[in-house]
């Protein structure tokens, strides 16, 4: 099996702590990265599917976008701020942090 690290979708910036510490992810690599090393939290059904569709995407299984969509979703959960392009109407969007914690 070959992975392919450098599988890019729309940069994702994700800003934690009050706005602290912000990370760019534009790869599958970045992505991994992130999530199995920095992530907040590690449980979370939109975290787990984040991760299972990272993989799929190292693997060749998934489309980047998928994950694009993924990691915002599990920002969200998680109560992350993230900044991203909006690839269906051309502009940047800003998801705001979850009021549940």
């Amino acid at each position: 099996m070959r992975f392919d690290m450098f599988k890019s979708f729309p940069t994702i910036i994700l800003v934690f702590a009050e706005g602290k510490d912000r990370k760019v992810i534009h790869t599958a690599r970045e992505a991994a990265q992130l999530l199995l090393k920095e992530w907040p939290t590690d449980d979370g059904e939109e975290f787990l599917t984040a991760v299972r569709i990272c993989l799929e995407v190292l693997t060749g299984e998934s489309e980047p976008e998928k994950l694009h969509e993924a990691i915002v979703r599990a920002a969200y959960e998680a109560g992350i701020a993230a900044i991203t392009t909006d690839n269906s109407l051309g502009i940047f969007r800003i998801y705001p942090v979850s009021e549940a914690r």
